[in-house]
């Protein structure tokens, strides 16, 4: 009894194989599928196979630039059924590309309805929209039909369809490329096409060009919308000799109604009363200008940018985003730069010029390589068309032979055809002639045969033998077919020349200025605060400049069982340093704090301050004040507060403690302070010259005074001419000056005496 094919079990199918290298198989065959066939463009027409198969759909159905459009929905089925099976809707968005001009440096596709804008809106449904070729596409497709590429069949075997697109159009460069493959991308922006040209001229007449040559005539990429890129011309240069790189890119600030070319170029338009306002025309590529108006609305709204008062769209055809600041006296180069930081009104563009060469073989290529092997392909392009022709050209010469042979015998010609049964063999023996010219003598017309005709045909045969030469001397001579390409070259530079609406250049190369500095302080509007601190760690600022007393702490309530402990004059602009007594410094911003209607915040609620530490000082940030800072144990080191300043909320380790040592002493140095004094719990006083202190960042510090028992009580700083000051006890606040201290000094690490008479009784300055 035989086994049908139903019957066979479906387990006899299972092959035994280890499941890594089955694994392995199978998706190094997928990679290689994602890289060559979908992600990657190919660098002799700089397309991937959809984009290909679109242009090459709707040359099939003739959609010329002047012809009718055709609705896109039948493109994307056409091109769907023929040449690309896949899903419809991805098909769309790829011919939606090509027609958009914000994407697209030279558009391949026009369209006609609604292909989505610069906001960042999506195309219309297909079956609303209509397209045909550009004149920059027809170029791109220029010989075709010329014998100069291979055609392959498409994926049913119904159809064929070009492995790349032979035109002259440098597509890769000019219209850039992106994707992402398994294992690599490819990121190529857009260039201008007649420094393309002019590079690639200079690669075509000299193989030893170098790179920096290049740079002369290839200035960098040139993107459909415009903007800047700041990028120094090394950085640029860099980019293009590896292959790989990046690109700062900006939007663009220009105010055309602006009184002056200074204001202009700048952007700025002046207002009544002396108020200005910022237009951006430009914004940077693939920045959706919608999008960008939302960052910077919520830049405003989340207060990063307090110096910007509103922001309005005014676009129309031109884009023109109004940036109108909080006041006049806003520098405007500080709120580019701002914007710069906060929003994509700078990005940055990679580049990553890998692509698939003849062999499709994926590689990364620097610019000169790039050119090089485009020129290849356009020379070999060029061979083949020569061929085609020379072919046309010898098939044309054997009819138009054959054509003269029988005007010269024209009667014996006429009397076989009447009177032979079989004329062609007849005539093919009597006048040598090959099967060919006998078909074609037998399928003539009656009018071809005027004396005319014979005039014209010995023409041509003079006209085609002469192109064959002329073909076959361009064939033999790689001089020649240089100089065919140049003039190709120069015929395609002067249709996109700088001087040509679509070819001028667009983005800008301009090296930044150096950056503004940048801070957040910069965003703050700046006003007076009294900020003060409570023994039990509650903050706030109170609006102003208030009188501080006696005490130092000012008239503020407080909680209940709470106290004044420190309390300081600031800018709203200004950071606070907190000195707690494990060595470690905390920063507060000066705006972020609580206002003083009510008793503040805790400052633990901002600060990671350990439960068991105490602050100890309280002090405001200036740019290189040094503070004095003594520890229980009589080590200690001058500080410069730039480099108290910490990050994070946890803070920034600077006293280095041992045991049970304790940070005791923060205090200000005033420039013209000179030396040192320092009190132990031993009541005994020392002083030294301020120099004999090392200025450190971090660390335990030198030894100040010498102990048997107890430790540091306080030190201060003081001018030696001016004598050692301190403050008397009671509500008046008087000091006391003694100006004769030379008896206490002594080099610093000393025991020290008793101090003068009247020093106060708890030891503190």
């Amino acid at each position: 009894m035989s086994t049908t094919e139903d019957d066979k079990d479906p387990f006899d199918a299972i092959v035994d194989a280890p499941f890594d290298s089955a694994l392995s198989e199978r998706y190094l065959v997928y990679a290689l599928s994602t890289i060559t066939a979908r992600s990657l463009p190919d660098l002799r027409d700089g397309l991937k196979p959809v984009h290909r198969r679109i242009l090459w759909g709707m040359r099939q159905l003739r959609l010329s630039p002047d012809s009718t459009f055709k609705k896109s929905s039948r493109v994307v089925g056409d091109v769907m059924g023929k040449y690309h099976p896949h899903g419809d809707a991805a098909l769309y968005d790829a011919m939606v590309r090509l027609a958009q001009p914000f994407a697209m440096r030279y558009p391949l596709v026009e369209g006609q309805g609604n292909f989505g804008n610069i906001d960042g809106d999506n195309a219309a449904a297909a079956r609303y929209t209509e397209c045909r070729l550009t004149r920059t596409a027809m170029l791109l497709m220029e010989g075709l039909d010329e014998g100069t590429v291979d055609f392959v069949p498409t994926y049913n075997n119904e159809e064929e369809e070009p492995t790349i697109f032979p035109g002259i159009f440098p597509n890769l460069l000019a219209n850039g490329a992106s994707g992402i493959a398994v294992g690599m991308a490819t990121s190529i922006p857009s260039h201008n096409v007649a420094e393309v040209i002019d590079a690639a001229e200079l690669v075509l007449f000299n193989k030893d060009v170098t790179h920096e040559e290049l740079m002369g005539v290839f200035h960098g990429p040139d993107f459909a919308t415009g903007g800047l890129i700041v990028d120094s011309a090394d950085a640029i240069s860099q980019a293009y000799e590896t292959g790989r790189g990046s690109f700062r890119v900006r939007g663009r600030f220009y105010a055309a109604e602006a009184d002056n070319e200074a204001d202009r170029n700048a952007g700025i338009e002046r207002q009544k009363g002396g108020g200005y306002q910022l237009v951006i025309s430009e914004v940077p590529y693939q920045v959706p200008k919608g999008k960008l108006i939302e960052q910077i609305a919520q830049a405003i709204s989340d207060k990063k940018l307090p110096i910007l008062e509103d922001v309005r769209d005014e676009s129309d055809e031109q884009i023109r985003i109004v940036l109108v600041p909080r006041s006049r006296n806003v520098d405007p180069e500080l709120l580019k730069e701002s914007l710069y930081k906060l929003t994509d009104l700078e990005t940055r563009f990679g580049l990553n010029l890998n692509v698939l060469d003849a062999t499709r073989t994926p590689m990364v290529m620097g610019l000169k390589e790039l050119l090089q092997n485009w020129i290849i392909s356009q020379i070999d392009i060029l061979q083949r068309r020569t061929q085609h022709r020379l072919e046309r050209i010898a098939a044309r010469l054997e009819l138009v032979e054959g054509y003269i042979i029988a005007f010269l015998n024209l009667d014996r010609v006429i009397e076989i055809i009447r009177t032979e049964d079989e004329p062609k063999p007849v005539m093919m023996a009597e006048f040598g002639l090959t099967d060919r010219q006998t078909e074609a003598i037998l399928n003539m017309r009656l009018r071809s045969l005027r004396k005319l005709e014979e005039m014209q045909l010995r023409q041509e045969k003079t006209d085609l033998l002469a192109e064959q030469e002329e073909l076959e001397k361009l064939l033999a001579s790689p001089a020649r077919q240089r100089t065919r390409l140049k003039r190709d070259l120069a015929a395609l530079r002067k249709e996109y020349g700088e001087d040509t609406a679509l070819g001028a250049r667009r983005t800008a190369i301009e090296e930044a200025a150096p950056t503004v500095e940048f801070s957040m302080d910069a965003m703050i509007e700046k006003e007076p605060v009294t900020v003060i601190l409570s023994k039990k760690g509650w903050v706030r600022a109170a609006k102003g400049h208030f009188d501080l007393g006696a005490d130092g702490c000012g008239d503020f309530k407080y909680k209940e069982g709470d106290e004044a402990a420190f309390a300081v004059h600031c800018q709203t602009t200004d950071k606070i340093l907190l000195a707690a007594d494990d060595g470690r410094f905390f920063t507060l911003g000066a705006d972020k704090l609580p206002g003083a209607r009510g008793f503040g915040e805790p400052v633990r609620n901002t600060l990671d301050i350990e439960a068991s530490a105490q602050i100890v000082a309280m002090v405001v940030h200036a740019k290189d004040k040094q503070l004095l800072l003594a520890s229980s144990i009589g080590k200690g080191f001058v500080a410069v507060t730039d480099e108290l300043l910490a990050e994070t909320r946890k803070g920034r380790q600077v006293v280095n403690l041992k045991g049970d040592a304790r940070l005791v002493t923060v205090r200000p140095i005033a420039p013209e302070h000179d030396h040192v004094a320092v009190v132990g719990e031993n009541r005994k006083l020392v002083v030294f010259a301020l120099d004999e202190m090392p200025v450190m960042t971090r660390g335990q510090g030198v030894t100040l005074q010498r102990y048997r028992d107890g430790g540091l009580s306080d030190a201060t700083t003081f001018k030696l001419e001016d004598g050692l000051s301190w403050t008397m006890g009671g509500e008046t606040g008087r000091t006391r000056t003694e100006p004769e201290i030379h008896m206490w000094k002594v080099a610093r690490g000393a025991a020290g005496r008793l101090p003068p008479q009247g020093f106060p009784k708890d030891n503190r300055f």
